[in-house]
């Protein structure tokens, strides 16, 4: 493969400066002169009509009368210049261009039309576009500076992304004074054309990048988002700031879901599935990256604090209460190892308060009896300068003590010049250093979810595999028929239905429209019974009063109807019929009220709420919310983050809720939701949990026609892709499945990499390669379905399995044609393996859309080019290449 697409936006060999002036107050004069300062290597051309000369460049009238090539041009001149600029540099061959200048989409309808001109332009031209009304791009290491900010950038490993542009100036002014350094900056502007999928795609393989800094305000495309954001996130840190909430369409009348989740709470559990963490500050933002930087791995967030100061450890120990850091408990042998090594008087407990004439000696000591805690996950550092304290030679012991162990040690030496050289010691090495406690523990939170997150991203669920097969169809059916009447609210009813069609316990129900029906229906089912009012007009039943339980006879059922509809009708006169259900009196001594439920968020689409329910449920607002498809553990991670889970556990006389039946629903929830797309909400409420089971007492459907031709497209995160799996019968009898990748799969990647020869590796990898690097193994394994595809052969037989073949594509930047890659191992060639893997590959493109498929061919692997031949591929040269052929099929064919 070649350089990344989006390579000339931050490594090109020549740059036109559209607008470019001598006004040092104008945009254009800073972005010249900034380029300048930079010290940028390549061509640079100013484009002005009126000078000749600026800054020591010759300045050009167009593009078009530039003599060079153009890898990139910058325009800075009015919106209604822009689209005039695009034909030119179409005209020229510019494929990448950022425009700087405001006044398009964020300008009411005009803007707008300007916006849709220049797209249209850069379609038929090909140009990308960064912008417009974006700050620009730098590149430090290139010595590139698009932008027009003040002041110089310092080379660094962080990438910064940024929508706003005056937010990515405070960062880079932030940065500066504290001496921080950028690979990239981006500043995205209007995002008309790339979007931060595209340069998070780009920033993940960037070398020169080890942390991603983000800014974010609002969304546009999900998918893309958080496949830019699971791929970046997969192979370094992506740290977040998010501004804003989006609360339109989560807060529908009918929902107790909606009026509790906003788009906030689904923008918190869409980032946790994509491994990325979020801070709410620009310094946090950098907190996060300084820890995360070290690789430090945390399983659980416990925090042991050794400080020579009470105050200090107990605002610490305050702080970690706020932000969800465990204090660890130290277990009796560390206890009986402190007692020896530190004075009579130390605080004998978490925080390890070593008194304020510790010298570095029993510094060490307490770090080192920490680390070997097996209850301690880390360990901050406080140093307050007193008069027995030497707070270098502390330093540089805590410095040594740290290279002996895995687990992260923080750092906070608090004060001025008297700690200056010992805090300086800290920046070359491992240990973290923070100038507060506070802010250090917030730094180790940040790790703890961090790693939290990396789990939930790895978690690669399908639909429904291992759960008993539900009635989709069916319910389909239901909900079709429900919105062909013209209504978009279920019944309790129909919605109960629905559940029971993908096997989630409910209630009988029995609708009834008088008296008479009520009394046969309640006698029939036997008593105790539930009547409720079940009309979409009334949502909240208990609000008007239309709910009567543990009705005990017949005589008491015709009361209380005759009770309620007079009721209604003196409230709500306009109502002309009024419907009622019964319903069996779910008796259970130790039940626990749920609430379960589901909204369309209009950014990331369906997102699942679970927490205490009952007619409270909006007071107590006790939520977890996660994004479908969901597995078992994601479902218990669901319930372990809310108050509902002490709940359900054992208490006092209750015993413990049924937990794996509660998993079970909430997995039939996920695949509900997944695979009616016609499903705007639901709420089940209560959901009661007791330790027999759960079971669905009252539930509300809202439903809408769905149009959407591909499945799963209304979610933000693909399922795993269970229906790919095939099964084959290889010609020598060997029994082989083809299937999606999966993350667990990096050790047969490895091992099937480590099996060919050198031969076969550099066909499919075009280099000498001997092994697979652990980031490879990642980017190999850990992939988004929707946007790429790799599908290994995997014998049936061998135990452990074992790799015999390795075919992948990746969707190209035009959306319409994907690059593919194949091997299989020297010891099964001829086999049909690869065939198999190919027509696989094929099939699943061409049902995806793609039109064509195409790879790049090393033009001595005749095996191969006579391989793709049969299979009815074309073969082009390349110009200026003689060692690679293309190779491309159309499958509309």
């Amino acid at each position: 493969m070649g350089p990344h697409y989006l390579s000339r936006f931050f490594s090109p060999r020549s740059v036109a400066i559209v607008g470019a002036s001598e006004r040092p107050d104008s945009v254009g004069h800073r972005l010249l002169l900034n380029m300048q300062e930079a010290g940028f290597k390549g061509g640079i051309f100013p484009v002005n009509l009126k000078h000749e000369i600026l800054l020591g460049y010759k300045v050009y009238r167009d593009i078009n009368s530039i003599p060079e090539d153009l890898d990139l041009a910058v325009i800075a001149v009015p919106a209604a210049a822009v689209p005039a600029v695009m034909r030119q540099c179409g005209e020229k061959g510019v494929s990448s261009v950022i425009i700087i200048s405001a006044g398009f989409g964020e300008l009411g309808a005009e803007g707008k039309r300007l916006q849709d001109e220049i797209l249209d332009i850069a379609h038929r031209y090909g140009i990308r576009i960064i912008g417009p009304n974006c700050l620009g791009v730098i590149r430090p290491s290139g010595h590139f500076n698009a932008t027009f900010g003040e002041g110089p950038v310092k080379d660094g490993n962080l990438a910064l992304l940024s929508q706003s542009g005056a937010v990515c100036t405070a960062i880079l002014d932030w940065a500066q004074a504290n001496d921080i350094g950028f690979s990239t900056v981006v500043s995205m502007g209007g995002a008309a054309d790339i979007d931060f999928g595209e340069v998070l795609d780009y920033l993940a393989l960037d070398t020169k990048t080890t942390g991603i800094l983000m800014y974010v305000e609002g969304i546009r495309d999900a998918r893309r988002f958080l496949s830019g954001l699971r791929v970046a996130a997969r192979l370094k840190p992506v740290i977040l700031i998010k501004s804003g909430r989006h609360e339109a369409g989560c807060k529908a009348a009918m929902s107790h879901t909606g009026a509790m989740v906003g788009g906030d709470d689904v923008f918190d559990a869409a980032i946790e599935r994509a491994g990325v963490v979020r801070v709410y500050s620009i310094a946090e933002l950098f907190s996060a990256a300084r820890i995360l930087a070290n690789n430090y791995l945390v399983k659980q967030a416990r925090l042991a604090i050794i400080t020579n100061a009470g105050g200090p450890g107990v605002m610490s120990t305050d702080r970690a209460g706020d932000v969800g850091v465990t204090m660890a408990e130290l277990s009796p042998a560390s206890i009986d190892a402190l007692n020896q090594a530190l004075p009579a008087h130390w605080s004998h407990g978490n925080p390890i308060d070593i008194l304020g004439d510790a010298t570095a000696e029993r510094y060490r000591k307490a770090l080192e009896v920490c680390l070997q805690d097996p209850n301690v996950d880390g360990v901050l550092v406080i140093l307050t300068p007193q008069a027995m304290t030497h707070p270098t030679q502390i330093a540089q012991c805590v410095i040594e003590a740290a290279k002996t162990c895995s687990k992260p040690v923080l750092a906070s030496w608090t004060g001025g010049a008297k700690v200056k050289e010992g805090r300086a010691l800290f920046e070359n090495s491992r240990v973290a250093h923070f100038d507060t406690p506070e802010v250090a523990v917030d730094a180790f939170s940040f790790l703890a979810t961090y790693h939290h997150n990396q789990i939930l991203l790895k978690q690669i669920p399908s639909v429904s595999e291992e759960l008993r097969a539900p009635d989709v169809e069916g319910a389909r059916l239901i909900i079709e028929r429900v919105l062909s009447e013209g209504r978009q609210v279920l019944t309790t009813q129909e919605s109960k239905a629905i559940l029971a069609a993908f096997h989630i316990p409910v209630t009988q129900t029995i609708k009834v429209s008088n008296a008479k029906d009520a009394m046969i229906a309640a006698e029939s089912m036997g008593f105790p019974v539930v009547l409720k009012v079940n009309m979409a007009e009334f949502s909240h039943k208990t609000d008007i009063g239309g709910v009567r339980l543990n009705i005990r006879s017949v005589q008491e059922v015709s009361h209380l109807y005759a009770e309620m509809e007079a009721a209604i009708r003196k409230k709500h006169p306009e109502v002309s019929d009024i419907v009622m259900t019964v319903e069996p009196m779910y008796g259970s001594q130790s039940g626990r009220e749920l609430m379960l439920g589901v909204i369309r968020d209009p950014v990331f689409g369906p997102a699942i709420s679970f927490g205490l329910g009952g007619t409270l449920v909006e007071i107590l607002r006790d939520k977890a919310v996660a994004l479908p498809p969901l597995n078992a553990y994601m479902a218990e991670q669901i319930i372990a983050k809310t108050k509902a889970a002490k709940y359900l556990a054992a208490f006092r006389q209750l015993p413990p809720a049924h937990g794996k039946a509660l998993v079970e629903v909430l997995l039939n929830i996920s695949v509900m939701v997944s695979e009616l797309p016609e499903i705007l909400e639901l709420d089940i409420n209560p959901l009661i949990a007791d330790e027999n089971g759960v079971m669905a007492v009252d539930a509300r459907i809202k439903a809408q026609l769905s149009h959407q031709l591909m499945p799963y497209a209304h979610m933000a995160i693909h399922p795993y892709p269970h229906e790919w799996v095939e099964h084959y019968q290889l010609a020598n009898g060997m029994g082989i499945t083809i299937r999606p990748i999966r993350p667990e799969d990096g050790d047969l990647e490895k091992d099937f990499v480590h099996r060919l020869s050198g031969r076969s590796k550099y066909f499919r990898f075009m280099q000498a390669l001997q092994e697979l690097t652990p980031e490879m193994i990642v980017r190999f394994t850990q992939i988004d379905y929707d946007r790429e595809m790799a599908f290994i052969a995997v014998s049936e037989q061998d135990t452990p399995p074992k790799e015999y073949g390795v075919g992948r594509y990746i969707v190209n930047p035009d959306g319409q044609s994907v690059e593919f890659a194949l091997v299989v191992s020297d010891d099964s060639q001829c086999m049909g393996i690869g065939t198999r893997l190919m027509k696989t590959l094929m099939r699943t493109a061409k049902f995806k859309g793609i039109a064509f498929i195409e790879g790049e061919v090393l033009a001595v692997n005749k095996p191969m080019l006579s391989f793709v031949s049969k299979l009815g591929f074309s073969i082009e040269k390349i110009p200026g290449d003689n060692e690679v052929v293309r190779v491309i099929k159309d499958l509309r064919q």
